[in-house]
């Protein structure tokens, strides 16, 4: 378990010693191929035949019984130094990267190496869910006067769930910004910012982040580049073909494509980003298969990206801060056609 006390885990872990130990850490803390990321459900398709020219044909209903393949969405807890952070929910793949995404987007480390340490586990049984449920109870100051019924009640609950815990640690200058920023957050699938609470949180100055316009403008991908990423991302894109629930965010890296798939937009963000952190590269541009929404466009402000491309719309929003911190920002990325609101 990680050590709460602040001088107990920065003597065991030194800035010194972080960076050969993350390096070399396995990629999969929690091997793919264990993780369910769909599982098979029984459904009941209601439809009209339809004829020829794909009107209905008569009043009479069909039915079909089918299994259809539903995205697994679970909840994500961050513990950070001991601190019990965030609530995730998000696919359960490719969490250290979703961690580390998180963690820079949140402004909580500025590098990867400032990771010290992490471990990946599910709660797979009464136990493990018991101790979790004591531990973020005891947290929590709201819950001083919560009942042994009212425990066992929640802990019932939380078996409805898949549950993963990401224990990080990071170094001493990280744990002074957890201790100034903490917060409590519930981070729902569709919304990357459910949960903050105060302007300045979830509209920070970013300015500290903001590229030389020039490199932008010239950087601007053609239609041509961005159809054959498109392209690509449509091919790999296994899980939305398979539950049609799932976004995307991909990046073009020394010609080879990197996708990673979340049933959150923010979260697929997160976890290139996270990617991009761990492996110390630059990027030109990210392709999202969702709309461009404002969370996205801090995201990528933060991670220094010269271009964010949507296969839908963003809102005016994202275009004003987009323009704000010369972010390139394009979006209706279709089969013959992108439209470009910034950076060009």
């Amino acid at each position: 378990m990680i050590a709460e006390n602040n001088t107990e885990y920065d003597a065991r872990y030194s800035d010194q010693c972080l960076a050969d130990n993350l390096i070399d850490k396995v990629s999969e803390t929690v091997k793919s191929s264990t993780i369910p990321l769909a599982r098979k459900h029984i459904a009941q398709k209601h439809y009209y035949a339809s004829d020829k020219q794909g009107h209905h044909s008569g009043t009479q209903i069909n039915m079909e019984c089918k299994q259809a393949s539903l995205a697994v969405e679970a909840a994500v807890a961050i513990i950070i130094n001991g601190i019990h952070y965030a609530v995730l929910m998000a696919s359960p793949h490719q969490l250290e990267y979703l961690a580390v995404g998180f963690l820079f987007s949140e402004g909580l480390i500025e590098h990867s190496h400032e990771l010290l340490d992490w471990e990946v586990t599910q709660l797979t049984d009464s136990t493990s869910y018991q101790q979790f449920t004591q531990d973020s109870f005891a947290q929590d100051s709201t819950n001083e006067s919560l009942d042994s019924a009212a425990f066992e009640q929640s802990l019932e609950q939380l078996q409805d769930y898949d549950i993963y815990v990401v224990e990080l640690i990071l170094n001493q200058r990280c744990h002074q910004r957890i201790q100034a920023q903490r917060r409590q957050l519930a981070g729902r699938t569709g919304c990357g910012m459910c949960g903050i609470t105060g302007l300045t949180q979830a509209l920070p100055d970013l300015n500290t982040y903001a590229q030389d316009i020039q490199k932008v403008r010239t950087n601007t991908p053609s239609l041509n580049h961005l159809l054959s990423i498109r392209q690509q991302v449509d091919s790999m894109q296994h899980m939305h073909q398979l539950t049609g629930a799932v976004h995307a965010a991909a990046t073009m890296h020394s010609q080879q494509l990197y996708l990673f798939e979340d049933v959150g937009r923010h979260n697929a963000l997160d976890k290139l980003i996270g990617w991009q952190l761990r492996n110390k590269v630059d990027i030109d541009c990210v392709l999202m298969t969702s709309r461009l929404s404002i969370e996205l466009v801090q995201k990528s402000i933060r991670g220094r990206i010269p271009w964010l491309v949507g296969m839908s719309a963003p809102t005016s929003t994202a275009v004003r801060v987009a323009e704000r911190y010369n972010l390139g920002l394009a979006g209706f990325l279709r089969n013959d056609r992108v439209t470009y609101y910034s950076g060009n």
